[in-house]
Parts: structure tokens; sequence; C-alpha cells
């Protein structure tokens, strides 16, 4: 791991954790339920990511998740679900609310870690990947030139579907879209689907 990481451990019964992450190199900071993590985030935005148990008074985790997903300010930090809940349906919803990874209790302190170092690092990569796209973009460039069809195609792409979800939500066949994103490219004057997103992002077209 590349520097310290600073951990926000929200959870009712935080002892353990609190005790143990440090030892291991991270600062950690504690909240014991989801309006008090809120609270913590409003005051203090460089946390690298966040440990969220599920069960909670108060606030559960499942509700701060959501809070932290729709605040621009926080949105983007990542948070690792802790939950006692094994069931995949909630685990796969806790997903798509925008967890970026999940470990079920009860858990040993090695698997937990190596999430943490996953994620973190994953999020890393991913940063310096935009980075570097991002340099390259070119923001002079016309998007009165996309039709109404081939910005529905770039939001759509934006929010991470694939060609073949693409061709389904717009009942069109998975050729059509491969057509429209090569137009795309070429009027955005960019290369692949990720610099077509970061310029779409870039210049405010998707959010």
């Amino acid at each position: 791991m590349d520097g310290i990481a600073s951990i926000l451990v929200v959870d009712d019964n935080p002892k353990f954790l609190a005790d143990a992450l440090p030892m291991y190199g991270y600062n950690v900071t504690v909240a014991k339920d989801g309006l008090e993590a809120l609270k913590i985030l409003d005051k203090e935005q460089g946390f690298d990511i966040i440990l969220l148990d599920v069960m909670m008074p108060n606030m559960d985790g499942w509700d701060t998740l959501k809070a932290i997903r729709t605040n621009k300010k926080i949105k983007y930090i990542p948070v690792i679900m802790i939950t006692a809940v094994s069931e995949d349906q909630k685990i796969v919803s806790g997903l798509k609310i925008g967890a970026d990874d999940y470990i079920v209790k009860p858990f040993i302190l090695p698997n937990l870690l190596a999430r943490i170092e996953a994620v973190l690092r994953r999020c890393r990569w991913q940063s310096e990947s935009a980075q570097k796209t991002s340099v390259s973009l070119n923001k002079d460039v016309n998007i009165d030139l996309l039709t109404p069809k081939e910005k529905e195609v770039l939001e759509l792409l934006a929010k991470g579907a694939s060609n073949q979800q693409i061709a389904d939500k717009l009942c069109v066949r998975d050729v059509t879209v491969k057509t429209h994103l090569n137009s795309i490219f070429k009027k955005l004057k960019v290369a692949n689907r990720t610099q077509a997103v970061l310029l779409a992002m870039q210049i405010n077209l998707v959010s």
C-alpha cells in the first residue's frame, strides 16, 4: 500500500476493527451509526475507504450507503459492506446501490485486509487511468454533432452498460450499437469507450 490509508469504520460495535486496523498501518475514525457517519463525512471527505456495517441503530447500512452515493462530495469514496446477512439477493441489492465489496460476518481479519487492499488498489488504478486518459482528451468538440440516439447510447455507456444491454434497452441489434459507437468516437475525436465517457462527463453531457 502506498502511503497511509484513512478508514471510516461505521459500526455500533467498532472495538475490534478500531483496535486491529491501526496495527496494520491504517488511520481509523469511528462512527457508531449511519447518522454519526454522515455528520463526520460532512466535515471531512478525505477518507480513502468506508467499512460500513449493515445492522445498526438509528440508520442502517443500506440507508447510509444510499445517502453516501447521492451526496456529490462523498459519492466516490469506496465502501465495503460488513453484514451478517449472506443471502445473495440482499448482497446483490447492496452492490447495485453502490457498495464496492462486501464481507460476511463472522470473518477473519486477513480476509478483510485483503479486500480493503484490493478495493484501494482498484480505486488508485482507476484514478491514475482517468488522469492519464483525460490529459489527451480534446474538449474542443461540438457535442451537437451527436444525434439524439447517439447521446442516448453515450448516456447508457456512461452508466456501465454493455453493447448487448444498450441494444436491449434501445430495441436495436448489437451491430447497430457498434455503428453508433464508432460514429460517437469519430465525432468526439476519441479512441475508445473510456475516453468517450470521460469526455462526456467533462463537458457535462452525462453525470
